[in-house]
């Protein structure tokens, strides 16, 4: 389970025992003081408050999204609200139901330039929900002593409302990656110069790749941090892809030359394609002689650890074709299907070729280890793997 899915699990808890306190401490005693009679209209009342809060947070959110793109010089895409879709597409705005990477909604957006700055798109739908949350505390203070009156009513659905929207602010402005990337996150990520010229460029590629581009030109970073090594890395994999070896590795030692300006996983990973590059650029000793030259045991247990396509591929190459061993081999085959899961959709279709390329390699050269087979990965959302039990 990867930290960000620990991060979104922990802040779930936390809201849930939040509103089990405020249901308790607020809403529960206030029943009596109602204009409600019956305890099942009554949580219906306060359902449609959330219902409400969710659904104004989302329009907010969104709406913020638009202004802000606009700001900030950027043409927008599509925007989804609660899986409520408008795409653009042919230069008209058309309707679907989709999936969104968020909290309530997404609105994806272009760059029109270089110079094109996230920082208003980032901050109004929080800035129109905080708005939102202020008048609703205010609405409940103005009217919550008219008891057994439609105006405590009013009060309380308001605090409801308010309370709602509150866990969403809070949800979206942390500065840290949650199960989905929050405009906090990414916030604290473009305040690096570095990182804004690279959130646009990225925000570029995903778009060209979208629009069936497969062949699209990644601009490269050298002044690195853990974003734009991040961003290098999706140039890596094109490369990879088309066996260009060397301009590959010439990426790659980038980051592991930048030690101290990215974090030790991304670090870890560059020494692990650098690995993957050794065995399919150079015949088999040479790669055998870096390994036993450069990868120690304390080198090789972070990788066995590390629990990503990246790692896999290459502890399966180092354990099967260095080593000979095979019971280590499928030990790392055996985290395969998760590890594929986890991998963000747009690196999928790579990651499979390059997983598939590996294991040939090694049945190229143990031609009886055919169990290793039936781990082949299937470049399919509904049969990504199959898990060894």
């Amino acid at each position: 389970m990867k930290k960000e899915d620990v991060a979104g699990i922990v802040f779930y808890v936390i809201v849930l025992a939040v509103a089990v306190v405020f249901g308790l401490t607020l809403l529960q005693p206030y029943f009596a003081n109602s204009t409600f009679k019956n305890g099942i209209v009554y949580a219906l009342f306060i359902l449609g408050a959330v219902a409400a809060g969710i659904i104004c947070s989302a329009l907010l959110y969104e709406v913020g999204h638009l202004i802000g793109a606009k700001a900030g010089n950027y043409s927008v895409l599509s925007t989804c609200i609660l899986y409520f879709t408008f795409y653009k597409e042919d230069e008209k705005w058309k309707f679907r139901f989709g999936p969104f990477d968020g909290l309530t909604g997404e609105t994806k957006i272009y760059p029109k330039s270089e110079k094109s700055n996230p920082k208003a798109y980032l901050l109004l739908g929080t800035l129109f929900n905080s708005l939102v949350f202020v008048g609703s505390i205010i609405i409940f203070y103005l009217n919550k002593d008219f008891t057994r009156t439609y105006r405590s009513d009013l009060a309380y659905f308001f605090l409801s409302l308010g309370a709602v929207v509150a866990i969403t602010i809070v949800y979206n402005i942390l500065p840290i990656k949650l199960d989905s990337i929050t405009d906090g996150y990414r916030l604290s990520m473009v305040s690096n110069p570095r990182n804004k010229e690279a959130f646009n460029e990225l925000l570029r590629v995903e778009y060209e790749v979208s629009q069936g581009n497969s062949d699209v030109e990644i601009k490269t970073f050298t002044e690195l941090t853990n974003f734009t090594a991040d961003l290098n890395m999706n140039k890596v994999y094109i490369l990879l892809d088309k066996e260009e070896y060397q301009e590959a590795e010439e990426l790659v030692e980038i980051v592991l030359n930048n030690k101290e300006n990215v974090s030790h996983r991304i670090y870890l990973r560059a020494i692990a394609l650098r690995i993957f590059i050794h065995f399919f650029s150079n015949d088999l000793e040479e790669a055998k002689t870096y390994v036993s030259e450069n990868v120690d045991l304390n080198l090789r247990r972070e990788i066995f650890d590390d629990n990503s396509l990246i790692s896999i591929r290459a502890y399966m190459l180092i354990s099967s074709l260095a080593d000979n061993s095979k019971s280590e081999c499928l030990l790392s085959l055996a985290k395969v299907y998760q590890a594929y899961k986890r991998t963000p959709k747009n690196r999928r279709p790579v990651e499979s070729t390059l997983f598939n390329k590996t294991l040939d390699l090694i049945l190229a050269n143990h031609p009886k280890w055919d169990e290793l087979e039936k781990y082949r990965i299937v470049d399919d959302e509904n049969n990504a793997a199959k898990e060894t039990k």
